[in-house]
């Protein structure tokens, strides 16, 4: 997989460990030629992975909703932009043009996506998962509410169907390296 969609924090005051992970990956995937395709701003982890692909000489694509351009906070690691009006649409265009989608520690936006590319692949729109790169066990509420939800038929597929979870990088790594 060359193309890895990334969904993450925008927050800068998160725990230090997360960008420290996250810069990690970054470098690996710029290293390795992977194209990142994320939401293009300038903040928090999304800044921090942008920056570690580009300065290790991978391709940044951001998809950038025209309310995070009035507010000039645009990356400027970015190599290609798709320029959004909606949130919506952001989503769809990183799913669509990611082969893997993964899951950083974020918040409110970041859930939203994850909810986003499990709907759309339920109801058939797509077959891509999510991975979780849960880091210190961030994940671990989220994949225990969903394991609930399983259990009590609210889903239409196994839970396999709908993500994958990875707790250490080399667990990640050959995540995205078996998925080619």
């Amino acid at each position: 997989m060359d193309r890895i969609g990334i969904f993450c924090s925008a927050s800068p005051s998160i725990d230090p460990l997360y960008f420290e992970k996250c810069a990690g990956l970054g470098t690996w995937l710029g290293k390795n030629g992977k194209t990142l395709i994320y939401g293009g701003a300038s903040l928090g982890l999304m800044e921090c992975i942008s920056r570690t692909v580009s300065e290790n000489g991978g391709k940044v694509i951001g998809v950038v909703p025209d309310k995070l351009e009035e507010k000039g906070k645009i990356s400027n690691c970015l190599t290609e932009i798709f320029y959004t009006t909606t949130l919506s649409e952001r989503k769809d265009i990183i799913v669509r043009e990611s082969d893997i989608l993964i899951a950083l520690p974020g918040g409110i936006g970041t859930y939203d996506e994850i909810f986003h590319v499990m709907a759309a692949a339920s109801i058939g729109y797509h077959t891509k998962q999510i991975v979780f790169y849960n880091i210190n066990g961030f994940y671990n509420k989220l994949i225990a509410a969903l394991e609930d939800l399983g259990e009590k038929g609210f889903l239409r597929h196994p839970l396999s169907f709908y993500y994958r979870i990875a707790t250490t990088f080399e667990e990640l790594q050959q995540i995205i390296e078996s998925s080619d």
